[in-house]
């Protein structure tokens, strides 16, 4: 294999899970993401699976060792409160406590909740093209493909204990026990304290506050559960995994699965913590509540690619996810994107674009942005992007727009941008007596200069104006502009901006500003 000396985060991760499989002389990396199917899938499982698939392929890069990735569902686990973002909440009421896969579906469509909930999962990660092969915890457990790792936590009963109890509050430690058995009246996943182990035939013994006896169970083919974190621990034994990423939230349980995984035998895999995404308000964003922005509410305003790069970049810092954030995402993936067709082979692989889906021919115009589109919008009130093309074609003179299908996506994209979060926003204020001054030399100057001039021109002369005006701070000069004429705080660079609008179309728009 090539010699990679990227620095870039995947390639970190990918050579030290080299280093591990070739220690251990694996004939295949087995990676793992988790998922919790109380709630529909949502942009945390998305960026989980995402990054962990681009680890895999720079593992691919420097590494002929094949891979897999398991998609996880825990669907075996008990519904402790009702989501309060799905319908029929009553229907799900009734039934808490038992595992996912036996609460009916509140969206009458399939058999069970967490079945809903699977096939929305596998449905949104195949719409990505994800390599995966899905895994539900029902179907492990009771298909008796956990019944090993069962056993080995069984056996290892105590050292489990001596490692969980400590972490537990005094009364919480009264009741736990590794194995949660499911009851086989009710249908409920218990949380009972273990009276004795019988070790002759591999059941618990336990008082059933249900049906007030003692009962037992057996710990295989599905009768038990494990508690998450020693299921956790369980399933790195079984499935053999090498690699999991989790969210900074995870921190302690993964230290402490990692222990039970070493006593029963295992080796922890490599692991990488990510920051949590946070919604507008600085709060986390969760699955049950479906706070934040969705993957397909961004994918209406800005392509794929643009989403991936904000996965991609500062993984390990928390990100404040919200509509706001993609114009920018959306700007600097075309300015990446634009650099990357010169790079050569080598800087390519030193480049986040290398990472994303980049399938679409990437033609894109001179000094053209998303914020510009929206900037022109804004100035016209947009309503379709056949508007907008009329500024581009005068502006890029013989552009045939059969060449540009990425154009043509990002003015769809910027004209529904502008009209949700542009619009409804905008607030003009009347100028200064100073701006209204410098309004009136731009003015002027515009008139002097030819319709097709440079852009850097018109932008020199602005600057000029605004150095011979008395503002403190010359930025404030430009935010007048936005202010006072876009109606927005902030805006494009003036000088493109007026190139592509047009000087005429400029004069009379601040002439309406100064009268």
């Amino acid at each position: 294999m090539e010699e990679i000396n990227s620095k870039l985060w995947p390639f970190i991760e990918a050579k030290k899970l080299k280093k591990r499989i070739e220690e251990k002389e694996k004939k295949l990396c087995v990676f793992q993401t988790g998922y919790g199917p109380s709630g529909l899938p949502h942009i945390g499982t998305f960026a989980e699976v995402l990054r962990t698939s681009m680890v895999i392929s720079a593992f691919k890069k420097i590494s002929k060792i094949p891979t897999k990735l398991f998609v996880f569902s825990d669907d075996m686990d008990g519904l402790r409160k009702v989501p309060l973002n799905i319908p029929n909440k009553n229907i799900v009421k009734e039934h808490l406590d038992k595992p996912l896969s036996s609460i009916p579906d509140p969206f009458d469509k399939f058999q069970s909740f967490s079945e809903h909930n699977n096939n929305k999962l596998i449905e949104f990660l195949n719409k990505f093209n994800f390599d995966f092969e899905f895994k539900s915890s029902t179907k492990n457990y009771k298909g008796g493909n956990f019944n090993s790792g069962l056993e080995a936590i069984f056996d290892n009963y105590d050292k489990i204990l001596d490692v969980i109890l400590p972490t537990l509050g005094n009364e919480r430690k009264k009741t736990y026990s590794p194995f949660l058995p499911i009851c086989r009246t009710s249908g409920k996943v218990l949380q009972v304290n273990i009276i004795n182990l019988d070790k002759k035939n591999k059941k618990i013994e336990y008082f059933n506050p249900i049906t007030n006896k003692n009962e037992s169970s057996s710990i295989f083919d599905g009768e038990c559960k494990l508690q998450w974190k020693v299921d956790w621990a369980m399933r790195w034994y079984v499935l053999n995994v090498d690699y999991e990423m989790n969210g900074k939230d995870l921190i302690e349980s993964f230290v402490l699965s990692s222990k039970i995984n070493r006593i029963i035998g295992g080796r922890p895999p490599n692991n990488f913590t990510y920051e949590l995404f946070l919604d507008e308000k600085g709060e986390k964003i969760s699955k049950s509540i479906g706070n934040g922005i969705s993957v397909e509410d961004w994918l209406k305003f800005s392509p794929r690619e643009s989403l991936e790069l904000f996965m991609f970049q500062n993984p390990n810092r928390a990100k404040r996810l919200y509509f706001d954030i993609i114009p920018k995402m959306t700007d600097d993936y075309l300015r990446l994107r634009k650099d990357y067709e010169t790079l050569d082979k080598q800087k390519k692989i030193e480049s986040p674009i290398w990472f994303l889906n980049s399938k679409l021919k990437f033609n894109i115009l001179e000094n053209f942005s998303f914020n510009m589109i929206l900037n022109l919008a804004n100035v016209c009130n947009a309503e379709s992007p056949d508007i907008l093309w009329g500024f581009i074609e005068n502006y890029y003179k013989d552009i045939d727009r059969e060449d540009f299908p990425l154009i043509q996506q990002l003015l769809e994209y910027g004209v529904e941008y502008y009209n949700k979060f542009v619009l409804p926003n905008k607030k003009y204020r009347p100028p200064s007596e100073i701006e209204r001054n410098g309004f009136k030399k731009i003015i002027i100057v515009l008139k002097e200069l030819d319709e097709n001039c440079e852009a850097e021109d018109i932008q020199t002369r602005i600057y000029e104006i605004g150095m011979e005006l008395d503002f403190e701070n010359l930025r404030d000069w430009f935010s007048a502009f936005y202010q006072v004429v876009l109606g927005q705080d902030q805006g494009p660079r003036l000088g493109s901006f007026i190139r592509l609008y047009g000087i005429k179309k400029t004069i009379s728009l601040l002439e309406e500003k100064v009268k």
